[in-house]
C-alpha cells in the first residue's frame, strides 16, 4: 500500500486537531468580555437600551458586557465596525431603525455595508417617537404648528437626533402627509438636539420617547404628538399624530441587536435565546415602560428569535424605502 506524502499526513492530522479547537471554543464561548457597540452619542436612546442590555445580559452569559460608543454618519460607523469585526460573538451591535433599515435607502450607493453583513439576533424594544416644541413657545397643538408651517414655507425648523434617523423620517412623514416645509437641523445625537430645544433656539424637535421624556414631564418641552397608531402609557395626555389631524400616520422607531455575519450559528442562537429572555423579564418590560417602550412582540410570547428579527428587518427596509423615495429625503 503506497504511503501518504509526509505533508499530507501532517496536513490531516493538523486538520484533525483544529476541528475540535474550534467547537471546543464555541462551546467555551463567552470566555471574555463582550463588546456591545452603540453607533450613537451617550444620552441618546440607542444608548439607553444598550446600556440596559448589557447590565442584564452580562449575569446571563458570566462575563462583563461592555458598551462602546461609536458615533457618526447616523450610525454607519458603528456598524460598518462591527461588520468588519471578527466573527466570534465578541463584538456585538446595537443596531436601530437607521442602520438596520433607513439608511440603506438614504446612503444609496455610499452605504459602507449590506444587508447580509450583519445577522440579525434579536430584537429589544420598540418606541414611540415625541414632536415638541420648547416650553417657552406658543405653539400648544401640533395643529397650530402645522398651521405656522404651512404659512410661511421653509421659515420654521426641527432639529432631530441625526439625518436618517428615526425622528428626522418621522418629521419628513409629517411634511409629506400635511404639505407643509420646515427645515431639518440635524444634531449628532439626541444629547445636543434637547439641549438647543430647551434652550428655545430650534421652532420643535422630534425624538424618540425615552430620550425626551424626562423634559417633558419637568415642563422643559411641551409635547404636541406622539407617532405611534396609539397613546402612550408614558404621556397619556399627548394625542396621537391621527388625533392632532393627520390620518394613518405611524412611525415607530426599534432597537435591536446584530452581530457580524458568519458569526456560528450556536453562538447567534445562545444570544438570541438570552435576549429573547430578557425582553420578556417582568424586570426589563417595567423599565421599558417607564422609558415609554414596548417589547417586541415578535413572537406569540411577546418575545424575539433571530429568525423573526430577520424577516422583521427586510420588512423595515422595503417600507422606509418607499417613504424615502416618496420624502425625496436626503443626508443632510
Amino acid at each position: 500500500m503506497p504511503s501518504l506524502p509526509r505533508r499530507g499526513v501532517l496536513g490531516a492530522g493538523a486538520a484533525l486537531l483544529a476541528a475540535p479547537a474550534a467547537l471546543r471554543a464555541q462551546e467555551a464561548w463567552p470566555a471574555r468580555t463582550v463588546r456591545l457597540v452603540v453607533p450613537f452619542p451617550p444620552a441618546g436612546t440607542t444608548d439607553i437600551t444598550g446600556r440596559i442590555a448589557a447590565e442584564m445580559l452580562g449575569p446571563r452569559l458570566g462575563q462583563t458586557v461592555v458598551v462602546e460608543n461609536r458615533a457618526g454618519a447616523t450610525g454607519n460607523i458603528g456598524a460598518e465596525h462591527v461588520a468588519r469585526s471578527d466573527p466570534d460573538g465578541y463584538t456585538l451591535l446595537l443596531c436601530t431603525i437607521s442602520t438596520a433599515s433607513i439608511n440603506y435607502a438614504l446612503w444609496g450607493a455610499r452605504m459602507p455595508v449590506k444587508p447580509e453583513d450583519l445577522a440579525a439576533v434579536a430584537l429589544l424594544i420598540r418606541v414611540p417617537n415625541v414632536v415638541f416644541v420648547p416650553a417657552s413657545s406658543t405653539f400648544r397643538t401640533a395643529a397650530e404648528l402645522i398651521a405656522a408651517a404651512k404659512a410661511r414655507p421653509g421659515a420654521l425648523n426641527y432639529g432631530s437626533s441625526g439625518s436618517g434617523g428615526s425622528p428626522h423620517m418621522t418629521m419628513e412623514m409629517l411634511k409629506l402627509r400635511t404639505g407643509t416645509d420646515m427645515a431639518h437641523v440635524p444634531f449628532r445625537g439626541a444629547g445636543p438636539m434637547l439641549v438647543e430645544a430647551v434652550a428655545g433656539r430650534l421652532d420643535a424637535g422630534c425624538d424618540n420617547m425615552p430620550s425626551c421624556i424626562g423634559h417633558i414631564r419637568d415642563g422643559r418641552l411641551r409635547a404636541l404628538a406622539v407617532s405611534g397608531a396609539k397613546r402612550s402609557p408614558s404621556l397619556p395626555d399627548v394625542p396621537t399624530m391621527a388625533e392632532a389631524g393627520v390620518p394613518d400616520f405611524e412611525a415607530t422607531a426599534w432597537f435591536g441587536v446584530q452581530a457580524p455575519a458568519r458569526t456560528p450559528p450556536a453562538i447567534v442562537t445562545r444570544l438570541g435565546a438570552e435576549l429573547d429572555a430578557i425582553t420578556r423579564d417582568p424586570g426589563y418590560r417595567a423599565r421599558i415602560a417607564e422609558l415609554g417602550g414596548d417589547p417586541p412582540n415578535l413572537t406569540p410570547e411577546g418575545g424575539s428569535t433571530p429568525q423573526a428579527f430577520e424577516a422583521f428587518i427586510k420588512a423595515e427596509i422595503a417600507k422606509w424605502a418607499e417613504v424615502v423615495r416618496v420624502s425625496g429625503a436626503k443626508v443632510d
